[in-house]
């Protein structure tokens, strides 16, 4: 029997439902008996004979399923530890929550309460504990004293901070989504104790600052458009759900397709400019920043949360460009996912986010994926369930059940569990974004991925306080990814490196200012054209960009990388600048954590592990890194090595006020391999083949390498071929 999309996607959607809740059906006593099922009515208007569709109740009941994982055990193992966390976490926002009847604020650091920020964390603190009491397991579950509790700060927050009545002032965002959001998150859970006028306000407050996912409600003339479109559809749909307002969901439905403006920002289609997703696998947001790792999530997240919520309703997501958003997750998504963590070249300001690591946010995909699979067509979701359970077995770094909500590890628990699902194997090949200005290549052993910048794509997105220094993130930042040590950028790297040697980069060594630091995001596009490059086979690739300096430096070089089985070649040529300051090329820059004391060999010589120490080499040919790799300098170069011991801060490189890092020093250990053009150079070059997971072969007179603190003369072998697992 022949199906159409639209006919496949309509049989799904019951299945949607059936394995995206199996292990999240709502059981234990954390709440009171659920209302009384809209869905009894439609059903008995269904008629005899056919599939009753599933009504405000089953969808209420289900929103809250995926928002607190349901009904799985609580003594099961495989839980406690999430249950644990939860509890703590909540635990400490019950003991610290003001209830006193003189409160102006719920919290002390997030006064005053009138504050964008601070109602909208005020929220997201309020559906953690709201979480917590829903959840068997927890101390607080089913505990009347925390529900009423969290019904009177729900009230008081809405009458102090946050009523139709207000005007948007500050960020756009806590207004439109971050508040409402979880306010309407709030309200599922504790739907049956809420007093009905209550009710009613929070629909009011919705209803007027997210009337509608198409429009900016501060900007009724801007249309929404990728993530942003998606979050909003999210709290459109549980509005319609809590108000049991069949025209909201529709509305919800509607936004992701965008029938207002005929599609025209869909997200089920591809675009050639602006927000979304491209054909060639980019996603962009913000008009023009790479952003597959953050915005593209929580787009990736959202749709999927709405095609299970509402399948098997008559609200039911049934178009059949959805194809796009399944497409996605190989053509988009897992090309930068390694090993469950997700490509920091495609994260945009987040990079500088404390509570939001490479790991943390793959875990966020991984799960987003898992989600949509569970409605998705077999000959998708086959494939994306083995993509996952190979790279939740991998990753013994940060382990996803350590990053993971409940209802993201019964997702992943059901894959792990599944004997007759394979654990896929490391992908490879190499995969030119040339609409996003980025680069993956990926072998068996290892990953690199090349971060480029036009006047096409921003070098850099910053502002609300975010990305503070990251101004060379989009000049060639190259990212060396190791399937031995997946840590290396989620280990403290951003607020410890230096900020003017990032791996890749050729720079003027100017003292720069701290980026985004007042209200709005900012972007900055540099004047070259040419960034890009192309694939071989699918197997090789080259890459090539030309780096202009902006305001501030006469900096101009052409950069280009040719990506092999078992190399990197990185060339530069044309480095020329006249503002008196040297140039430098950072060949690594590499974070040994906070005790490492990776080998350093150059041209065979063991150099010393001491902190502080450092090395000039006047014709090195080759270098290599223990646990890392080798890197041969063709015809020699002049090479400066340094070990130095780095403290920085989270919020020294992110004071947003949701987003802010803390003050406790972070320590890291580098060992950074740069060469020095000098002051002012003219048309300098630079030539390295990068040989990752590769061992240094012995001399063949079976001489083991001296301990000079030098390179030598005559060194005691100087050739180096890149021979080993590739």
């Amino acid at each position: 029997m022949n199906f159409s999309r639209r006919t496949l996607l309509a049989a799904t959607g019951a299945t949607a439902v059936t394995a995206a809740t199996a292990v999240m059906t709502t059981a234990g006593t954390a709440h009171a008996a659920p209302l009384a099922d809209a869905s009894a009515e439609n059903d008995a208007e269904a008629g005899a004979g056919a599939a009753p569709a599933a009504g405000f109740g089953t969808l209420l009941q289900r929103a809250e399923s995926l928002l607190t994982g349901g009904g799985f055990d609580p003594d099961d193992p495989d839980f406690t530890d999430a249950v644990a966390a939860l509890d703590a976490t909540a635990g400490d926002l019950w003991d610290t929550l003001d209830r006193g009847a003189g409160r102006t604020a719920l919290w002390p650091d997030l006064a005053p309460l009138t504050d964008p920020g601070n109602f909208g964390q005020s929220y997201t603190r309020l559906r953690t504990v709201a979480t917590a009491w829903a959840t068997e397991g927890t101390s607080l579950a089913g505990n009347a004293q925390v529900a009423e509790a969290l019904v009177a700060a729900l009230r008081f927050t809405h009458d102090t901070a946050y009523n139709p009545a207000r005007r948007e002032t500050g960020n756009w965002w806590f207004w439109e989504i971050g508040a409402p959001r979880a306010l309407m998150d709030c309200a599922v859970v504790l739907r049956d104790r809420l007093p009905a006028a209550d009710l009613a306000d929070y629909l009011a407050v919705v209803d007027r600052f997210c009337p509608d996912a198409d429009r900016r409600t501060n900007s009724p003339t801007l249309p929404e458009t990728g993530a942003n479109r998606t979050d909003k559809a999210v709290i459109v749909a549980l509005r319609g759900l809590l108000g049991q307002d069949p025209a909201k969901l529709v509305s919800a439905r509607d936004a992701l397709s965008d029938v207002r403006d005929s599609g025209r920002n869909s997200l089920f289609r591809y675009t050639s400019s602006g927000d979304g997703f491209y054909e060639d696998g980019s996603f962009v947001q913000h008009d023009v920043v790479a952003y597959t790792g953050s915005y593209g999530i929580v787009l990736l997240s959202g749709t999927a949360y709405l095609l299970a919520l509402l399948a098997g309703s008559e609200w039911a997501v049934a178009d059949p460009k959805v194809s796009v958003m399944y497409d996605a997750v190989e053509r988009t998504f897992a090309p930068v996912i390694f090993d469950g963590l997700m490509m920091d070249s495609v994260r945009g300001r987040a990079v500088s986010r404390e509570r939001a690591g490479d790991h943390r946010d793959g875990a966020t995909a991984l799960a987003a994926i898992l989600l949509l699979a569970s409605g998705a067509p077999a000959e998708y979701a086959t494939r994306w369930r083995a993509l996952v359970k190979g790279w939740l077995t991998r990753n013994r770094t940060t382990p996803f059940e350590g990053l993971a909500t409940l209802p993201q590890l019964a997702l992943a628990k059901a894959v792990l569990d599944d004997p007759t699902v394979p654990a896929g194997p490391r992908s490879t090949g190499s995969h030119v974004f040339a609409d996003m200005d980025r680069v993956v290549h990926r072998r068996p052993g290892w990953a690199c991925a090349l971060s480029l910048s036009s006047k096409r794509i921003s070098a850099y997105e910053a502002g609300n306080g975010e990305n503070l220094h990251g101004w060379y993130t989009g000049d060639g930042m190259t990212y060396l990814y190791d399937g031995d040590n997946l840590g290396q950028f989620n280990d403290g790297f951003w607020p410890t490196v230096d900020p003017y040697r990032l791996p890749g980069t050729t720079v003027d060594t100017r003292r720069r200012t701290d980026l985004g630091t007042g209200a709005g995001t900012s972007t900055y596009r540099p004047a070259n054209t040419v960034a890009g490059g192309a694939v071989l086979d699918g197997r090789y690739g080259a890459a090539a960009m030309e780096v202009i300096g902006g305001q501030g430096t006469t900096l101009r070089t052409r950069k280009s990388w040719f990506l092999l089985d078992n190399a990197v070649i990185a060339l530069g040529a044309g480095i020329t600048a006249s503002d008196g300051r040297p140039v430098e090329t950072v060949v690594e820059n590499r974070n040994l954590g906070t005790d490492g004391r990776h080998r350093l060999l150059v041209d065979g010589v063991r150099q010393p592990v001491e902190q502080g120490w450092s090395g000039t080499f006047g014709r090195a040919r080759w270098a290599h890194v223990e646990g890392v790799g080798g890197y041969v300098f063709p015809g020699g170069t002049a090479l400066h090595a340094l070990r130095e011991q780095r403290t920085g801060t989270w919020r020294a490189i992110d004071t947003g006020a949701d987003t802010g890092g803390g003050t406790a020093p972070v320590t890291r250990r580098y060992l950074t391999l740069w060469t020095d053009h000098g002051a002012s150079p003219t048309d300098a070059r630079y030539a390295v083949c990068c040989c990752p997971a590769h061992r240094p072969r012995r001399p063949r007179s079976g001489r083991r390498p001296g301990r000079s603190g030098s390179s030598p003369t005559t060194a005691p072998h100087r050739r180096w071929r890149c021979a080993g697992r590739g």
